[in-house]
């Protein structure tokens, strides 16, 4: 289990999904109201509009707040228009770093995310110097008590998924993107319970840390993922088990 994945277990074991609530919704409107303003309001001829408002669910964001969302995007209601920006660069013992945010000021974005990295024992790198690193693909998680591993794999590959893999805490299928919405309906339609589904990117190699790098790797990455203008990060770290415990103890 390594990269976003181990950075995902890291983050529910150090309690921060609670305590991000507000800014988990803050970035949830803004991915909303772009995939509305991108490809329209309809759910059903919109996957990227209904991937963002499935998580919203989720993550139990009122309807009415979705519905505002929904309707900034396609200017039904006044609101801030935000653009799509990419930034890639390095972490430490060179770890490869991939920064989806959607901003109102790239200037102001870009400054930061460079300031970031910088203070935080990395630098911004060149256009296409990580991308490359990572593939685009479908991501499903499923409560692992409640399926059999066996059961949910016989599902997901009939339905197209890629893979299946036991992730210690749940089970995650990966599909390749055009194939998301397809395997999901197939899950949720064998009455197997999704925790999230989304479109996520895995890197083709990983580093592993030391301890060191590991504490200033986790640092790193939660202050990108702090900053309001963030929406996801990616990376290609390898954090050994027995490190990984001792990080989330603290």
């Amino acid at each position: 289990m390594s990269g976003h994945s181990k950075w995902s277990t890291i983050k529910r074991k150090k309690g921060k999904a609670d305590a991000e609530r507000g800014r988990v919704f803050t970035k949830l409107i803004r991915e909303i109201a772009v995939a509305a303003r991108s490809g329209g309001g309809d759910l059903e001829s919109n996957p990227r509009l209904r991937t963002a408002v499935d998580a919203a669910r989720s993550a139990n964001m009122p309807t009415v707040n979705i519905d505002k969302a929904i309707k900034r995007g396609t200017g039904e209601l006044p609101g801030v228009s935000y653009e799509e920006q990419t930034y890639e660069g390095y972490g430490p013992q060179g770890i490869a770093i991939f920064i989806e945010t959607l901003t109102d000021n790239k200037n102001r974005t870009t400054s930061e995310i460079r300031h970031i990295l910088v203070r935080n024992g990395g630098h911004m790198g060149e256009v296409g110097c990580v991308s490359w690193m990572f593939h685009q693909k479908g991501s499903i998680t499923v409560d692992k008590s409640k399926v059999q591993e066996d059961e949910l794999m016989n599902v997901a590959l009939d339905a197209g998924a890629e893979d299946v893999s036991d992730e210690k805490e749940f089970f995650e299928i990966v599909t390749a993107p055009g194939s998301l919405e397809k395997v999901k309906k197939a899950v949720t339609d064998a009455g197997f319970p999704i925790l999230a589904a989304q479109m996520t990117r895995y890197p083709q190699t990983y580093v592993p840390l030391d301890a060191k790098a590991a504490e200033q790797t986790v640092r790193l990455m939660d202050i990108i993922e702090e900053h309001d203008d963030v929406q996801k990060v990616y990376s290609n770290f390898d954090i050994p088990d027995e490190i990984m415990e001792k990080l989330t103890k603290e």
